[in-house]
């Protein structure tokens, strides 16, 4: 059966088919593909639902290698909502004429 592997990282992106038998895991079809050695990988996803190296596999699915946050969502928002904040106190900048 096939299955699809995709990482996507910020300016890098891979993808490829792999055939593994019936009953392959996820854990399996990394190794197919070469990539059950990747240090860069924080978990896995089939169709954007976490899922574990011992998960099985069905035809079609898609693998996603997920890559660990570079900041907590939440600190984003609250970086962004201070900033717009300070943009609103300092009032409006100079006007061309």
């Amino acid at each position: 059966m096939k299955v699809e592997l995709l990482l996507a990282w910020p300016r890098h992106h891979e993808q490829r088919w792999v055939d593994v038998p019936e009953g392959a895991t996820l854990g399996d079809a990394l190794a197919r593909a070469g990539w059950n050695t990747r240090q860069d990988v924080a978990g896995h996803a089939i169709h954007g639902r976490r899922a574990t190296l011992d998960t099985q596999l069905v035809e079609g699915d898609r693998v996603e290698l997920l890559r660990a946050l570079e900041l907590d969502p939440k600190e984003a928002r609250r970086r962004r909502a201070a900033s717009a904040a300070q943009a609103r106190a300092d009032g409006p900048g100079p006007r061309s004429p």
